[in-house]
C-alpha cells in the first residue's frame, strides 16, 4: 500500500508539470551564468548576418568560434535551446535594444553583443524577474556585467515591449513568429519521447515489467500518453513512447543508464526496421554515415550478432574511433566493423564489402520535418547550423540544391555496388527535392553492361497504421507527416528487378526461411563431403517431417505470391486466382491419362459406366505395384496446384492399404461423403483436396460396411 500510495503520490507531481517543458522549468529562475555564455557562443556561429546596410546592431568579428565543453546533456541542451529561442526573435531583440535606447547607451564591445541577446530574450521571458543565483555557482564576469546593465534597462525595455505588443495588436512575441515555426513550437510541447529496447541486453517483457513496478501504466494508444504512462509503437514493436515532461526522470532511471532504453527519434528507428525487413539470418549491411551511433547500435540489435555484420563509413579520426568503440561496448555490440573512408570514396567492388546485401543511407538534409530540431540535432550529431533556417521556417533555395546535390551523390554511389540487392534512404524534411527527386534520380542511373539487375520501388516494409500512411503508400514509399505525435519522415526502399531466369538458389530460400522464423529446430547444415560423393543427385532424399514441409511449402508459397504481387500486379482478387488455379489443374496428367484410358474421348454415358471399373484398376494397380518411378516422380515435379490431388489419391490408397478393405468400397465411402465423381479429381481446386486431405488425417476412418 505504501508503495501504491507513493507511486499516485510521484504521478500526481509529474502531472501537474504535464504543460512545462524542460526549458520553461529551467527559464522560471533563470540559468547558471556558464549557459549563458555557452548559449553566445552557438549564437555567434549561428545568428544571421545581414548586410550592412540593413545592419543596425553589430556582432563583432569573431566567426566559427569553437563549440564550448558542456558538462553533461542537460546544460549542453539549456545552451542550445536558449541560443535558438533568441536566434527566432534575433529581429525583434535588435529592435528592442535600439527602441529603448540600451545599445546606444550601453557602448559594449561587439563581441559581447550575443551574450547581451540571449540574456536579453531570458530577461524578458521571465518577465522581467531577477534571477536566483545559488550560493556555490561559478561566477563569470562578463555575465554579471550584462546583467546589470540590463538589470538598470528593465523599465525602459518593458515599456519598448510593451509599445510593440499594441502596434502589432499581439498577446506574445509568439506570434511574430512565422506560422509554420509557431506550429513547429506548439507541437514540440506535446511531441511523445521515443526510446527503443536494446535487446542485447534485455528484452520488451522485461523492460515494460520493470517500468510497471516503478509506478508506470501502460496505455493502448500514443495520445493517451499523460503523467507515468507509456505505450508501444504501432510501427516498430521494440520502440516506447513517454510523455515528453518526463525526460529527466527517465534520463536517471537505470533503465536509461544501463542503456536499456535508448532515447532516439522515431525516424531512425523506422529505417532500421526497414533494413531489418528485407534481412536474411547472415546478410550484411553498410551505414553510410556515423551520426551520433545511436542508429548504429540499434541496427546491430536488430540482427544476429554472430552471422551479420555492420559497415560503418566515415569513422575518419581515432578519437572518434576510440569514442564510437567504447559506446558500442556499453551497448554490447560485437558486430560493427568501422570503416575510416567516407561512403562516396569507398570502391562499390571492394572484396571487404561483397557480402554486404542492403546499404541504409541516412544523409544530411534540412531537418524541415522535425518540430524539436534542438533535440533532433544534438541527439543525433548533426549540424548545429541548421538552426539558422529552421528558425526562419523555410531554407534557402541554394542550401537546399546544395544538400540535394549531396544527396543525389550518396544515393547514386549506393547502387552502383554489384552485390548489394536492396538500398534504404531515410531523411527528415518534408521537400520533394530532398525525398522524391533523389529517389528518381537513383532509378535512372544506367549501369554498365548487363551483369547486375537495375532497381525499382518496393512497396513498404513498415506497417501502415493510418488512411494517410495508406495513401501515401500509393506513392511507394513510407512518409510520416508532422504532427503531435511524431517528427515528419520519408523512407524509400528500392531493390532490384526481379532475375528474368527466375533462379532461386537453395541456399537463398532456406536462408529467407530461417530469417522469418520457419526452420526452428531444424538443421540446414550440408553433409559430409564423402557423403555426397557417394549419393546420386537424382537419387538424394531427405527425410523430413510432415510438419517441417509444410512449413517450408507454405514459406514458398508464400514467397512465391509475393513475387507474383510485386513483379506482375499490384492486385489479385480471389475470383481470379480461383479460376487460374482451376484452369492450372483442368488438364489431366500425363501419367493420369495413361492409367485412364481414352477419358478425354468417352462420351459423358460412357464415363459414368466405366468410372468404378477405372478406378477400381487404378486403385489395384497402386497397390500391387511395388513402386512406380516415373508417376511418382512426375506428381513430385508438379506445381503445389497439381501436386495435391495425386498426393490425396495415394494416402488414401495407403490407409486403405493397412485397413485391408476393398478399394471399391473405400471409393465409394470417399464418394458417397463428399460426392465427387471420378472424373472431377483433376478438376476439383486446391482448395478443397486440401480441406479433404486435413479431414483424412484428423477424422478417424469408419468401415462402411461395419457388420463384415
Amino acid at each position: 500500500m505504501e508503495l501504491q500510495s507513493s507511486s499516485l503520490q510521484r504521478m500526481n507531481e509529474i502531472s501537474s508539470l504535464d504543460d512545462l517543458t524542460i526549458s520553461d522549468k529551467a527559464n522560471s529562475t533563470g540559468y547558471p551564468d556558464y549557459v549563458y555564455l555557452n548559449a553566445a557562443t552557438i549564437f555567434q556561429n549561428i545568428h544571421v548576418e545581414k548586410p550592412q546596410d540593413q545592419r543596425l546592431v553589430g556582432y563583432g568579428t569573431l566567426t566559427n568560434l569553437p563549440m564550448p565543453v558542456f558538462e553533461d546533456e542537460k546544460s549542453q541542451r539549456w545552451s542550445f535551446e536558449l541560443a535558438f529561442s533568441a536566434l527566432k526573435y534575433q529581429d525583434f531583440l535588435e529592435d528592442l535594444m535600439i527602441d529603448s535606447c540600451f545599445y546606444p547607451s550601453n557602448p559594449t564591445h561587439d563581441d559581447l553583443t550575443s551574450l547581451v541577446v540571449v540574456m536579453l530574450y531570458d530577461f524578458q521571458d521571465r518577465k522581467f524577474q531577477p534571477r536566483l543565483c545559488l550560493a556555490d555557482e561559478e561566477e563569470i564576469e562578463e555575465v554579471r556585467e550584462v546583467e546589470k546593465s540590463l538589470n538598470s534597462f528593465k523599465t525602459k525595455i518593458a515599456a519598448s515591449l510593451a509599445r510593440c505588443r499594441i502596434k502589432l495588436d499581439i498577446l506574445t512575441i509568439d506570434y511574430l513568429l512565422p506560422e509554420t515555426v509557431r506550429k513547429k513550437q506548439e507541437r514540440a510541447s506535446t511531441l511523445p519521447l521515443y526510446a527503443w529496447v536494446n535487446t542485447m541486453k534485455t528484452s520488451l517483457e522485461d523492460v515494460c515489467s520493470s517500468l510497471v513496478r516503478d509506478g508506470f501504466v501502460k496505455v493502448k494508444s500514443i495520445t493517451e500518453l499523460e503523467g507515468l504512462t507509456f505505450c508501444q509503437d504501432l510501427h516498430c514493436q521494440d520502440l516506447l513512447g513517454f510523455p515528453a515532461h518526463l525526460r529527466d526522470d527517465l534520463c536517471g532511471m537505470e533503465l536509461f543508464t544501463d542503456y536499456k532504453l535508448v532515447i532516439q527519434d522515431k525516424s531512425r528507428s523506422l529505417a532500421a526496421h526497414s533494413v531489418k525487413a528485407l534481412m536474411n539470418l547472415d546478410d550484411d549491411v553498410i551505414i553510410g554515415s556515423v551520426a551520433s551511433g545511436l542508429t548504429i547500435a540499434h541496427m546491430s540489435a536488430l540482427t544476429n550478432q554472430n552471422t551479420s555484420k555492420i559497415f560503418v563509413c566515415g569513422v575518419k579520426t581515432k578519437s572518434q574511433q576510440e569514442q564510437l568503440q567504447r559506446f558500442f561496448t556499453q551497448m554490447q555490440c560485437r558486430n560493427i566493423k568501422l570503416i575510416p573512408d567516407t561512403f562516396t570514396d569507398i570502391d562499390p567492388t571492394n572484396p571487404r564489402l561483397q557480402t554486404a546485401k542492403i546499404v541504409l543511407l541516412l544523409p544530411p538534409c534540412s531537418v524541415s520535418g522535425v518540430s524539436n530540431p534542438v533535440d533532433f540535432i544534438l541527439n543525433e550529431n548533426e549540424d548545429a547550423g541548421l538552426l539558422q533556417d529552421i528558425s526562419r521556417g523555410s531554407i534557402s533555395e541554394d542550401k537546399l540544391n546544395d544538400l540535394a546535390k549531396h544527396q543525389e551523390q550518396i544515393m547514386t554511389h549506393a547502387v552502383k555496388f554489384p552485390k548489394v540487392q536492396a538500398v534504404v534512404y531515410c531523411t527528415c524534411s518534408v521537400y520533394p527535392e530532398e525525398n522524391e527527386d533523389v529517389v528518381k534520380k537513383a532509378l535512372e542511373y544506367k549501369f554498365e553492361g548487363n551483369k547486375v539487375q537495375p532497381y525499382r520501388y518496393a512497396p513498404p516494409v513498415l506497417p501502415l497504421c493510418s488512411i494517410l500512411e495508406i495513401e501515401n503508400a500509393s506513392e511507394k514509399c513510407f512518409k510520416l507527416e508532422p504532427s503531435e505525435t511524431n517528427n515528419g519522415c520519408f523512407v524509400a526502399v528500392l531493390t532490384r528487378e526481379q532475375d528474368p531466369s527466375g533462379t532461386v538458389s537453395v541456399k537463398d530460400i532456406l536462408a529467407r526461411a530461417a530469417a522469418k522464423g520457419l526452420l526452428d529446430g531444424i538443421e540446414t547444415t550440408k553433409p559430409a563431403k564423402k557423403e555426397r560423393r557417394k549419393s546420386k543427385p537424382a537419387t538424394q532424399t531427405t527425410l523430413v517431417s510432415s510438419e517441417t514441409q509444410g512449413r517450408i511449402a507454405e514459406f514458398l508459397k508464400k514467397e512465391s505470391e509475393e513475387a507474383t504481387d510485386i513483379a506482375v500486379r499490384p492486385y489479385i482478387s480471389s475470383n481470379s486466382l480461383f479460376r487460374e488455379s482451376k484452369a492450372n489443374i483442368s488438364i489431366p496428367p500425363k501419367g493420369l491419362s495413361k492409367a485412364i484410358p481414352s477419358m478425354s474421348r468417352m462420351s459423358p454415358v460412357k464415363k459414368s459406366l466405366s468410372r468404378s471399373s477405372t478406378t477400381e484398376r487404378h486403385y489395384e494397380h497402386c497397390r500391387s505395384s511395388a513402386a512406380r518411378p516415373r508417376l511418382e516422380e512426375m506428381y513430385v515435379l508438379k506445381p503445389v496446384e497439381l501436386t495435391l490431388p495425386p498426393v490425396i489419391a495415394l494416402s488414401h490408397s495407403s490407409y486403405v492399404c493397412k485397413s485391408k478393405s476393398p478399394p471399391h468400397l473405400s471409393y465409394f465411402h470417399w464418394k458417397s461423403r463428399y460426392s465427387l465423381p471420378r472424373n472431377s479429381l483433376t478438376q476439383t481446386s486446391s482448395t478443397n483436396m486440401s480441406k479433404h486431405n486435413d479431414t483424412l488425417q484428423t477424422s478417424p476412418a469408419k468401415h462402411p460396411r461395419p457388420w463384415l
